[in-house]
């Protein structure tokens, strides 16, 4: 079971790791996510990471399907105490349903509590910047919310370091509750952008840290490994722009690793994420038990200081 770590400055207790739910309703059906959140639950722990939107972008779909199973398992399971439920709001949902405004969030939280079959989300995330929006009106409208026992804490994803800062100076100005964790895509591959633009902000704000894209799309899963591969699954395509020679460097690095500890590729790249200090919770999806059970284990390995050296040499940017 995975130490609890605390998000930011709040007082969630959570597992160091979190289940993406991107892929339900979309490369996994409601019973295969059933199956992945029981094993999730079971193993102890307890941070669900979802969005609106999710899986809008798959043919045939919406948006909020992510939100329903898991508000579906929620029902069934009877275990919404165990969970730690983030989702998202801002991105487009269609038919102008889009953005940060106050008139817009009243609507968008209602749909998602509805969805998740309950009556609070516990850290309810701006999905985007919405530049037509001053940050007043986003920050007073999520405390309207929080005021009224619908969300516990607010966090912030996509949007810029700089629009971080200004939200929180808002808050503290107006003595209320700001954003306490920051969602960036960070990963061995993809470093140079949270390093130079948000690394400074977490340490001043003391933002928990749930990073996305923690396997950059599979490629750290070591599947990819040529073009050839590239069609081994739907994700396959977005994997492309990693097969160059500091990705196969990367790489190279991570199966030394993996060979010395005798765990899998994946479980190296969840573990170099853990042991850098400001990284509350890397987020990774699974869409098999066994994917999961990798996943967690890698949540729990030990690196050498030796074996860290080598991993950030090969990814320095």
């Amino acid at each position: 079971m995975g130490s609890r770590r605390k998000l930011g400055s709040s007082d969630l207790l959570v597992s160091p790791l979190a289940l993406g739910g991107n892929v339900f309703g979309w490369t996994l059906n409601e019973t295969g996510s059933f199956k992945i959140l029981d094993a999730f639950v079971g193993a102890g722990y307890n941070l669900v990471d979802t969005a609106d939107s999710y899986s809008r972008f798959a043919p045939g779909n919406k948006g909020g399907e992510s939100e329903t199973i898991i508000g579906n398992w929620l029902k069934k399971s009877g275990k919404r105490k165990d969970l730690i439920v983030a989702t998202k709001l801002g991105s487009d949902m269609g038919d102008g349903k889009k953005g940060l405004s106050a008139k817009y969030m009243k609507q968008a939280v209602e749909a998602s509590l509805r969805r998740l079959q309950t009556d609070y989300i516990d850290l309810y995330q701006s999905h985007f910047d919405d530049p037509e929006t001053p940050v007043s009106e986003t920050i007073t409208a999520f405390n309207d919310l929080i005021k009224a026992g619908k969300v516990r804490y607010i966090g912030a994803s996509n949007l810029s370091a700089e629009r971080i800062t200004e939200s929180n100076d808002f808050a503290r100005r107006n003595r209320l509750s700001s954003y306490i964790s920051v969602q960036p895509l960070y990963n061995l591959y993809d470093r140079e952008k949270f390093e130079k633009e948000y690394a400074k902000l977490v340490k001043d704000e003391s933002l928990g840290v749930i990073s996305y894209y923690s396997l950059a799309s599979g490629f750290l899963t070591g599947k990819y490994r040529s073009e050839a591969d590239l069609n081994k699954s739907p994700r396959g395509k977005g994997v492309k722009r990693y097969l160059d020679e500091r990705g196969f460097r990367i790489l190279a690095a991570m199966d030394i690793v993996a060979k010395q500890q005798n765990v899998q590729v994946s479980q190296i790249a969840i573990a170099w994420l853990l042991h850098k200090p400001f990284i509350t919770a890397p987020i990774a999806s699974a869409t098999t038990e066994k994917q999961l059970s990798e996943l967690i284990h890698g949540s729990t390995l030990q690196l050498s200081g030796e074996q860290m050296d080598l991993l950030e040499m090969a990814s320095a940017v």
